[in-house]
């Protein structure tokens, strides 16, 4: 009988601290965004120029500075997911963020004048520094004197745009008239499982790496290419060695690779450095940057897209 109590004693401290460790779990960051389909169909899109052609995009801002069941939709998201410790960013402070930064980015060069073109929602997104971007999606139902929610979900990877989790539903009819109260009804029975899933990502990302894109090019006033050797190696050997010994298990595909241009994809790195440092895409490409100068005396210019593609073009700043 001894021997049973302390067994179960045991197997009741054990239990406790797996608990203990699951509360304690790296969370992903989240923002909660509303989604395009919704933006359209409410009137809240603005075009931008991206190289000549015209791009449609949703103007957040407008929509939350006119939108009073945005900001009460968001708010009941951000409510539910606070409550099951998940971290929120706040779109509307990420946007005062982005436009205080917009005249200092408002153009990038290289010294020979090529430019880059970011979208609006690329750079939001540097700015949020989100892991997942939830985009909210509803509508109201009316019957008779009850209402309902209709809701769709979408966890979306930030540096990817990759779905990584959803939920959908519509909520029992009520007497209520409050979006909050219906939307909170809707969601409730899917959001753990909703949850499940971000967490699910985001513990593969933490154990596998952080899934990237890096395009290598040269500018034409470059001496050479991707073939030219240093010593007794090719430039594309060197970068693709340097790929393999700085990615989380060296898992990474070689997707295109001549004499001009390389292209990595499926690059995982880490989400964080050997000092507890958060690295993200253009840190991890930076390095590659460095080693290009210090080891092989080749300038190049860093430029991104969005959080989770970097392009390095070798022959010039």
């Amino acid at each position: 009988m001894k021997n049973k109590l302390i067994s179960l004693f045991v197997s009741a401290l054990l239990l406790a601290g797996a608990f203990s460790a699951f509360s304690q779990a790296k969370k992903p960051t989240i923002m909660v965004v509303p989604s395009d389909v919704w933006c359209n169909t409410n009137g809240y899109m603005f075009e931008f120029d991206n190289q000549g052609s015209k791009v449609k995009v949703a103007d957040y801002k407008t929509a939350l500075q006119s939108n009073a069941e945005l900001l009460l939709a968001i708010s009941k998201i951000n409510e539910l997911m606070a409550a099951r410790g998940f971290p929120l960013k706040n779109l509307e402070s990420a946007l005062k963020t982005l436009q205080d930064q917009a005249a200092e980015d408002a153009m990038l060069t290289s010294k020979g004048g090529a430019e880059v073109n970011e979208s609006p929602i690329d750079k939001l997104k540097k700015v949020a520094k989100a892991d997942i971007w939830m985009q909210l999606t509803w509508t109201v139902n009316q019957t008779g004197p009850k209402k309902s929610v209709t809701f769709n979900l979408q966890g979306l990877d930030a540096y990817t745009d990759k779905q990584i989790a959803g939920a959908s539903g519509t909520g029992k009819p009520s007497f209520s008239a409050e979006l909050p109260v219906l939307l909170e009804e809707a969601v409730l029975a899917h959001i753990d499982n909703f949850n499940v899933q971000l967490q699910g990502h985001f513990d593969d990302m933490f154990k596998n790496g952080r899934e990237v894109i890096l395009r290598i090019k040269t500018w034409s006033s470059f001496d050479g290419d991707l073939t030219t050797e240093y010593d007794g190696k090719e430039l594309n050997e060197v970068i693709d060695e340097w790929v393999k010994e700085n990615t989380v298990q060296g898992r990474y595909s070689t997707t295109d690779n001549t004499e001009n241009m390389m292209l990595f994809e499926q690059v995982r790195i880490p989400l964080q450095d050997a000092n507890g440092k958060a690295v993200d895409t253009r840190g991890w490409a930076r390095n590659l940057q460095k080693m290009l100068k210090e080891k092989l005396q080749l300038d190049s210019k860093l430029m991104m897209k969005g959080l989770g593609q970097a392009q390095l073009v070798i022959g010039e700043k």
